[in-house]
């Protein structure tokens, strides 16, 4: 029982510790920066499925890769990340990924073209904030598992429903097509063709 001495004693007690213990001053190493950031805007996971604010955003960045990623050295051109080479058929529905070989996860498991399907199809599955990114091109709950396949252990297929005006170049570097395991706007034709030869 909380009686109003104990309450007293209680509250004197830690108001007296700071002057018995003193303070506790560190003092940083040379040559370290210690640098402090605010993380205030971090909500749900360090999933790429579910992330979409800057801070997680960060985060998953370096702890998830890419299909392909805009070339450093020229932000106009994609390179591959995950994958290796890739093609567009001339139509522009189908897009076909050779998955690098030899790249692993943590676990040491190989990344394979059923892992990249599984990631991508989880982001439209679960439709979480970012979905959109991925749903904007027709893809679905109900189709999805037929549009983005794996052909083998390293061919990587997504199949668009339709034409589209932006194309997918603009949206696989982007942070949440970033892969995990299992365990704009533009005139039409030109964007296309555009997008085409960007990722051809």
């Amino acid at each position: 029982m909380l009686t109003r001495r104990t309450l007293l004693a209680t509250s004197a007690a830690g108001l007296a510790a700071p002057a018995v213990i003193g303070s506790a001053d560190a003092a940083t190493p040379k040559n370290v920066v210690v640098q402090a950031k605010a993380i205030d805007d971090i909500i749900g996971a360090f999933d790429p499925a579910e992330s979409y604010e800057y801070s997680d955003n960060e985060v998953c960045g370096n702890m998830y890769r890419k299909l392909i990623v805009p070339d450093p050295a020229d932000a106009d051109k994609l390179v591959g990340d995950l994958a290796e080479k890739w093609e567009v058929s001339k139509d522009g529905l189908t897009f076909t990924f050779q998955i690098r070989k030899g790249v692993l996860f943590e676990s040491g498991k190989p990344l394979t073209a059923e892992d990249a399907a599984f990631s991508l199809q989880r982001v439209v599955k679960l439709n979480k904030t970012p979905g959109f990114i991925l749903t904007q091109f027709g893809w679905n709950g109900d189709n999805v598992e037929k549009m983005i396949t794996a052909k083998g252990e390293n061919v990587l297929e997504l199949k668009l429903p339709e034409a589209q005006a932006q194309h997918l170049r603009v949206v696989l570097p982007v942070r949440h097509c970033r892969l995990r395991g299992r365990e704009g706007r533009g005139d039409g034709e030109s964007d296309e063709r555009r997008s085409r030869q960007c990722l051809a």
